[in-house]
């Protein structure tokens, strides 16, 4: 039986090194204790932080940053992060994952329409007037206001630092 040849692909590696966080999935061994505490990989077959760390270290370009990425359905919760025996911190690693799908324009099309809410309200879930009717009759308090301009401010300040990023990039 012939064995089936296994290609690592080194530039995508190194792509993924660059990105904060990105560099964790080096220290990866495999061993699965992030996978033991994940609550998204308890609910979701198709989810599984260690494939997702071997992926990376295969430099599984296409299947990690494709258009049914699986990384989309991290929670973000931190567990692995904390019980990771490697410091692998695989949540930093998918993050990581993420800003390169967005870059490549392979993220989902819903996660447009969460930044516009966020942008525009402050907050990623449109609050109605049930909503304030019903914290009010539960005995909560109000939500508070998010400072719109403070927020613009520094999406602004982002995006300036990320132009001025692609203009160096561009005249090297």
């Amino acid at each position: 039986m012939a064995k089936k040849k296994v290609v690592v692909n080194f530039r995508f590696r190194e792509k993924l090194n660059k990105i904060p966080g990105g560099k964790h999935h080096n220290y990866c061994y495999q061993c699965s204790a992030c996978v033991a505490v994940c609550p998204a990989a308890r609910f979701s077959k198709e989810f599984n932080p260690r494939k997702i760390l071997l992926q990376a270290l295969l430099g599984a370009e296409e299947d990690l940053l494709g258009k049914d990425s699986p990384i989309w359905l991290c929670t973000n919760c931190y567990s692995c992060y904390e019980r990771c025996p490697q410091d692998v911190r695989p949540i930093e690693v998918i993050i990581a994952l993420k800003n390169m799908a967005v870059e490549k324009e392979t993220a989902p099309t819903n996660l447009a329409k969460l930044t516009e809410n966020i942008t525009k309200t402050g907050m990623s879930v449109m609050v109605s007037s049930a909503v304030h009717r019903r914290r009010k009759e539960l005995g909560l308090p109000e939500l508070k206001t998010i400072p719109l301009d403070e927020m613009k401010e520094i999406l602004k300040d982002e995006e300036t630092k990320e132009q001025s990023s692609i203009e160096q990039k561009t005249n090297k």
